[in-house]
């Protein structure tokens, strides 16, 4: 089952266990988040309707990305300005899509070995 999710002005395709970074969200670590915006859902070839479907996920971390130099110059004016910066974002784990909740992958291979 996956989900494509709007949060942060992105899209996201997301599926049960799958780890995502997003924009900056209120919460601290191991905390629980509801994403509503869904825009789409489905099992392969089949889509679901979207009507009341929820994404649940939890937060992992809070951080910072990598810096980004802003650099300014204009020629022959003696014009430079140099500027750093680093976008806060979160990094959640989705542990449901609706009522379907993530597998857990590890448990049937340790059941056949």
């Amino acid at each position: 089952m996956f989900a494509i999710v709007r949060t942060g002005g992105k899209q996201y395709r997301v599926a049960a266990g799958d780890k995502i970074v997003v924009e900056k969200l209120d919460g601290d670590a191991g905390a629980t988040v509801t994403l509503g915006d869904v825009l789409l859902a489905g099992d392969g070839a089949n889509l679901q309707s979207v009507d009341g479907l929820t994404v649940s996920a939890e937060i992992v971390a809070q951080g910072r990305g990598d810096k980004v130099i802003v650099f300014k110059k204009r020629r022959r004016h003696n014009y430079r300005r140099r500027n750093g910066h680093r976008q806060y974002h979160t990094v959640l784990k989705i542990t449901a899509i609706g009522d379907h909740k993530a597998e857990n992958k590890a448990a049937p291979a340790a059941a056949e070995a």
